[in-house]
């Protein structure tokens, strides 16, 4: 009803025109259309070939409006849908916290160790008030200071370690072999977060590391660390040593004392 409304209306204005000059060929060929139109919605004749065209492409023209509206009900609903979604799951860090500290006894982790909550690929480390944040990431914790002088590059340093990852379970430690380890500093053998939170450590000293995997450990199968993520290392330095370089002929070797 409402298109051969239109049609006629349309189709008496471009017939009542008086006026001397032409009507625009917009307005003639809106008026044909429009009237092609009336005659496909009424019937029209249908032996006529021009009308079946016209029929064909009218129910064409209105399939693509129905598409075009399906679509944008589609839309709207998947966005609200999406919103819906979005608001029924907030991030709850008191939440977070509580799982992490259930994990960790379960781990068996060390009194006042980190808790690391994930949201993504973002990362908040929750700490005490004793940690010491460090501009290259590292983050540390002096349990026991010790006495002496720090060590230098050249230099042997003899310690223990335990090392954890975020959930608090131990993936190595060197009081189980109960033989500690001795590394020359300078000469890249260490994690570079672990020698750079070495470097100010006086023997007999403690401390705990906690190192962002950008100043971390390498990770695959070789090693005992499988993702980028912050590891945990408690230290023990046991002893700091000179060390020479020693030549016999052709043999040559460094000698720590």
């Amino acid at each position: 009803m409402h298109l051969v409304s239109s049609s006629s209306s349309s189709s008496l204005l471009a017939s009542s025109w008086t006026g001397r000059f032409p009507p625009s060929k917009a307005v003639t060929r809106a008026s044909k259309f429009e009237a092609n139109q009336e005659r496909c919605c009424l019937g029209g004749d249908r032996g006529n070939a021009g009308d079946r065209g016209c029929s064909a492409e009218n129910r064409g023209r209105r399939d693509l409006f129905l598409i075009s509206l399906a679509s944008s009900s589609s839309l709207v609903a998947l966005s609200a849908a999406s919103g819906k979604v979005k608001g029924s799951n907030p991030y709850n860090e008191r939440r977070l916290l509580e799982q992490n500290r259930k994990i960790q006894e379960a781990n068996s982790a060390p009194e006042d160790f980190p808790n690391f909550i994930r949201e993504g690929f973002q990362v908040k480390v929750v700490i005490s008030d004793g940690y010491v944040k460090c501009d290259s990431g590292l983050i540390y914790l002096d349990i026991l200071v010790g006495k002496g002088d720090c060590p230098k590059d050249g230099q042997q340093v003899t310690f223990h370690y335990t090392g954890y990852n975020e959930s608090g379970r131990r993936i190595d430690s060197t009081y189980l072999q109960d033989r500690p380890a001795k590394i020359r500093l300078g000469n890249k053998s260490l994690v570079p977060g672990f020698e750079e939170g070495i470097r100010d450590m006086r023997p007999g000293g403690k401390r705990r590391l906690i190192i962002p995997p950008e100043l971390g450990p390498p990770v695959g199968p070789s090693t005992f660390f499988s993702a980028k993520q912050f590891e945990v290392f408690d230290v023990e330095l046991l002893d700091v040593k000179d060390c020479q370089r020693r030549t016999i002929g052709f043999y040559s070797d460094v000698v720590c004392n």
